[in-house]
């Protein structure tokens, strides 16, 4: 069995231990956690990495599922220490900082994984496969719409801190980086890289819980061919109301929608019959919101196979600063 050492029982740090636990190669030997009140009888928790150091337990594989802002620093401490390691998205707040990590697991033969669970939907396998297949032609146009809910149900008042982290620059970052990232990297993944970017930032109704935009619109080009947009928010009234992408090309037009963007809407290819998709898993649902599909299965058995020797990283730490860095590019677009 390979031991996991998770760094962070939130949301998603609670979605990282029952996938662990649950899987028979797989071993939850301690997890990372400075909210006492988080702390459950039936798991070691410790108060920070020093105290899991300082004990005789040892693992092989940290997952990094802390604020986004700590993401770099306790990956690059969790290497130092011998692990492999998995990070949560997005991989860092800074190119810069992505690249570094990227440098220490070459010089320490670390294997470095980061989360991109989106790319494991269904709607989103077809659109790369048939993307790449050539069937579209040249590509004209890409648009992505992800309007989203977040409130005082999520956002915290009073000063921002490593505990009351969501809506700070320094350990949020920002709604691309934490609410919408996946959702450009599949456009990465499947489109490529962008350029020409222009953006427009708003905040509507967080200007007293973020320290940053709630809401942009973005216009840029494919380095490959065509232009793209993006239009963003998380101002929707009480709940999530879409996530898509909408394709429109020289032999054929398709719309991948829903909240989730799991459901493929539309689709009509020139001499090509659409096939039935198989259903999406639902979205991680933390109760008073809910976010990108719980794909995260995938992405442990991936480690999992990795370590074993019978596969290759999925998604690694260059696709991962591949996203941080179009991310930033389209915050420093903003007129």
């Amino acid at each position: 069995m390979i031991p996991f050492l998770l760094l962070g029982f939130g949301h998603i740090g609670k979605r990282h231990a029952a996938l662990i636990q649950a899987h028979p190669d797989a071993e939850l030997v301690g997890i990372i956690e400075v909210d006492e009140s988080k702390h459950e009888e039936d798991k070691a928790f410790f108060s920070s990495l020093d105290a899991f150091k300082a004990s005789e337990i040892r693992a092989d594989v940290a997952i990094i599922a802390l604020p986004n802002g700590l993401h770099f620093p306790y990956a690059l401490a969790a290497m130092e220490m011998g692990m492999h390691v998995v990070v949560e998205k997005p991989m860092g707040l800074n190119a810069a900082n992505c690249a570094a990590l990227i440098q220490k697991a070459e010089a320490l033969e670390k294997r470095l994984f980061v989360v991109k669970q989106n790319r494991y939907s269904p709607p989103s396998q077809w659109m790369k496969e048939v993307v790449s297949s050539g069937k579209l032609g040249s590509i004209y146009e890409v648009h992505i719409r992800c309007f989203w809910n977040r409130d005082h149900r999520y956002y915290q008042d009073g000063p921002k801190s490593e505990m009351n982290w969501r809506g700070s620059l320094k350990y949020d970052g920002g709604v691309l980086f934490t609410q919408f990232s996946h959702f450009i990297d599949v456009m990465y993944w499947v489109f490529g890289d962008i350029e020409n970017i222009q953006t427009r930032l708003f905040n509507h109704n967080h200007i007293q819980s973020t320290e940053f935009a709630d809401s942009g619109m973005v216009y840029f080009d494919f380095v490959k061919g065509g232009a793209g947009s993006m239009q963003f928010s998380t101002s929707v009234f009480e709940e999530n109301m879409e996530s898509s992408m909408t394709v429109l090309a020289e032999k054929g037009a398709f719309k991948i929608g829903g909240q989730y963007m799991d459901t493929l809407e539309f689709a009509r290819i020139e001499g090509y019959e659409v096939p039935e998709l198989l259903p999406s898993l639902p979205p991680n649902d933390y109760g008073g919101f809910k976010g990108s599909a719980g794909n995260h299965a995938y992405v442990l058995q991936n480690v999992i196979d990795v370590l074993k020797g019978e596969a290759e990283v999925a998604t690694g730490g260059e696709e991962g600063m591949k996203v941080v860095d179009i991310i930033e590019r389209i915050y420093a677009a903003n007129s």
